[in-house]
């Protein structure tokens, strides 16, 4: 099938990819748009990983301040350029983050900042309650496991539902972000305020 540069428009202003990967998208689909927009987010998702190696000092302090303003966010949101600093896209993106935060009261941006004390403290009370509703010694582990990644997800703000999506998770979010924006970018850290806590 003959790619024309209509399709390859259409394909571009859908995903906002670059011409030439459009192009090789339609190529390698047939011309089918929809296998295209998979196509290219299937590349695009393995590219960010390959980028999330690199550094990422430049980026910007996201806010935001809940409506009444009892509640208020600061998210430090890093890029490798001052020039995706400065895009709307990754200025939304940091705003999101901070909306997030506030919503949903992370304690932790990732899993390695879990204190040691804190996941032994919730493995062992999950190891009693199972053993407690009878189970099997065997499947405790198992059952630990599964309940310790529940609560990294409760407390660890990269493994939270996004509050304005909650089929991904904050950290497919940024891949999102990577994969279009063409930078690695990160969250350092938050800090969330509420009046009286």
């Amino acid at each position: 099938m003959e790619i024309t540069a209509t399709m390859v428009k259409d394909l571009r202003e859908k995903t906002g990819c670059g011409m030439m990967d459009c192009k090789k998208a339609l190529n390698e689909s047939n011309g089918d748009l929809e296998k295209a927009v998979d196509f290219l987010r299937k590349k695009g998702l393995a590219d960010a990983q390959k980028k999330q190696a690199r550094t990422a000092n430049e980026g910007i302090i996201g806010t935001y301040i809940h409506a009444g303003g009892k509640i208020g966010v600061l998210v430090e949101v890093n890029c490798e350029t001052d020039f995706v600093a400065k895009t709307d896209e990754f200025n939304d993106l940091a705003k999101d983050i901070a909306m997030h935060v506030a919503a949903q009261s992370p304690l932790y941006v990732k899993r390695d900042e879990v204190p040691d004390e804190a996941l032994q403290r919730e493995k062992e009370i999950f190891a009693d309650q199972a053993r407690q509703s009878g189970k099997p010694e065997k499947i405790i582990e198992k059952i630990v496991d599964g309940k310790i990644d529940k609560f990294y997800g409760d407390i660890c703000l990269l493994e939270q539902a996004f509050v304005k999506d909650p089929s991904i998770t904050i950290n497919e979010l940024i891949s999102r972000k990577i994969a279009s924006l063409g930078e690695n970018i990160s969250v350092r850290r938050f800090a969330r305020f509420q009046v009286g806590k």
